[in-house]
């Protein structure tokens, strides 16, 4: 059973994803969490910055790196709705994040267990915890409307 500390702050990352699903993008949501204070948020913006490596996570990351003054994130959780895909692992890796919280699994894409875990690897000087199914039904609802509306 997940404690509603996980519950809260995935709900902070659906407001993120929302902003996504409002802009026309895949609404994935992320935060992130440095001793109970969010000092990163990101949605995705790739459609409206042409630009691949506009993810949640990399906008979140970019944003809590500059409210923390430095790259290094160690000691912070992270919190997206879809599971990592393996860009978004890499950049949490050299973060030094010590724990990812996602929604709903990505079994196209994801990077933290559904289609392989890169965290498995061994021999890396750091490694992220991972903790899969925060808010699952919220966050794959949301998915499953955005592209049922897409189809349309």
């Amino acid at each position: 059973m997940l404690d509603n500390k996980a519950a809260y702050y995935m709900k902070e990352a659906l407001i993120e994803a929302k902003k996504a699903y409002d802009l026309g993008e895949v609404p994935i949501g992320c935060i992130i969490v440095q001793n109970d204070r969010i000092i990163g948020r990101g949605h995705n913006t790739r459609e409206l910055s042409e630009n691949a490596l506009a993810h949640a996570e990399i906008n979140a990351i970019r944003q809590a790196c500059e409210n923390n003054g430095h790259w290094r994130l160690t000691d912070t959780e992270l919190y997206v709705t879809i599971e990592p895909c393996p860009m978004c692992i890499g950049a949490i890796y050299q973060s030094r994040i010590s724990k990812v919280y996602y929604g709903a699994p990505d079994f196209k894409a994801g990077a933290c267990g559904s289609l392989f875990n890169l965290f498995d690897i061994k021999g890396l000087n750091h490694y992220t915890d991972i903790v899969g199914g925060v808010e699952e039904a919220a966050c794959s609802e949301l998915m499953k409307h955005f592209f049922k509306k897409l189809r349309k």
